[in-house]
């Protein structure tokens, strides 16, 4: 156990939430790219629309308490909890806040899981060593990088293709009325799933935080009170847009309609859906990116810009490797007071 005055708990836990409104507002347009794309909501209508959702995906886990699994593997998954400091959290904390602020900066949609991720495991290991690290957890985490955005543009595909089969004998104008309904209905259930995933992440560094001061004890367990303030910043932080990456998303990856848009939303919450069932941190701008693509390839091939696809690639390739760089710049800071 870790002693720590319960002011710089405090102040600490403010850091974390602090993280939880940059990831909801570096974030926001993976729930409403699609629906400002095709002009389906306003901007302020989308933004609204989304915090909403993502702040009900609260009520939807003390239904279903299990889909609160991400939280643990964030808390102990990825690093070993004895090597879990204030300074490691810190660490982890200014390692991906930084890199959200430059990538938010340049309109990058890089993903602020995994900048957690990376500042956690560089802090970790610059503090215990990579015995601290947790193969499993980690793997898992690396295996979503790639198998996330796949199975969205996969399953986006095959919403497209299922859809157009089922309205066959509908006139244009039937089909796009459907299809507006049907795309704010997949919209709102990304927006809940995006909350789902995204919010556990801060909530299992708090849990973990207050696990290693001894402010908790037994069973790792979230707090009512960590995973509400969790869901209220991270909805927060949606409220405050994020325009840049917005127009990345969805505009210049390719041209959207409600169809896709629909196609797009639907395949994108499936797989989020899933990975918090089965508590894998994954990358909510790699999937809904994934499933674009996808959307925007059952079209034809050609309507994707994949120039713009490409450099989202690489971003997402270097954002743990560098998180977990300046994670780890940031754990030395403390080493010096």
């Amino acid at each position: 156990m870790h002693e720590l005055a319960l002011p710089l708990l405090i102040g600490l836990i403010a850091v974390a939430l602090a993280f939880d409104f940059l990831n909801g507002l570096h974030d926001a347009a993976n729930s409403i790219a699609t629906v400002v794309a095709t002009r389906l909501l306003s901007p302020v209508q989308a933004v609204l629309f989304a915090a909403f959702f993502n702040f009900a995906a609260y009520f939807l886990t003390l239904a279903v308490p299990s889909l609160h699994a991400v939280a643990e593997t964030i808390g102990k998954g990825l690093i070993s909890q004895d090597a879990v400091t204030p300074a490691v959290i810190f660490g982890a904390l200014g390692g991906a806040m930084f890199w959200n602020v430059v990538t938010w900066q340049k309109g990058i949609p890089s993903s602020s899981s995994h900048a957690l991720v990376g500042g956690l495991v560089g802090a970790g290991i610059t503090h215990a060593g990579v015995n601290s690290v947790q193969i499993g957890g980690l793997t898992k985490t690396l295996l979503a990088i790639v198998v996330s955005p796949t199975l969205g543009m996969i399953l986006a595909m095959m919403v497209m293709l299922a859809s157009s089969w089922a309205l066959r004998r509908a006139t244009v104008r039937q089909a796009d009325g459907r299809f507006r309904v049907l795309h704010l209905i997949s919209s709102a259930a990304y927006s809940l799933s995006h909350g789902l995933n995204d919010a556990q992440k801060t909530m299992g560094i708090i849990t973990v935080l207050l696990y290693s001061t001894g402010y908790l004890s037994g069973e790792f367990e979230v707090p009512h009170w960590v995973a509400i303030s969790c869901y209220v910043a991270i909805s927060l932080g949606t409220l405050s847009g994020g325009w840049k990456i917005i127009e990345t998303m969805g505009s210049r990856i390719t041209k959207l309609s409600q169809h896709q848009g629909f196609s797009a939303s639907t395949g994108g919450s499936i797989v989020l859906f899933t990975a918090s069932a089965l508590g894998i941190p994954v990358s909510t701008t790699h999937t809904i990116t994934g499933a674009i693509i996808g959307a925007g390839v059952a079209r034809r091939t050609s309507a994707v810009r994949w120039g713009t696809a490409s450099n989202v690639v690489v971003a997402w390739i270097i954002t743990i490797p560098a998180s977990a760089i300046v994670g780890a710049g940031f754990y030395a800071l403390t080493l010096l007071f």
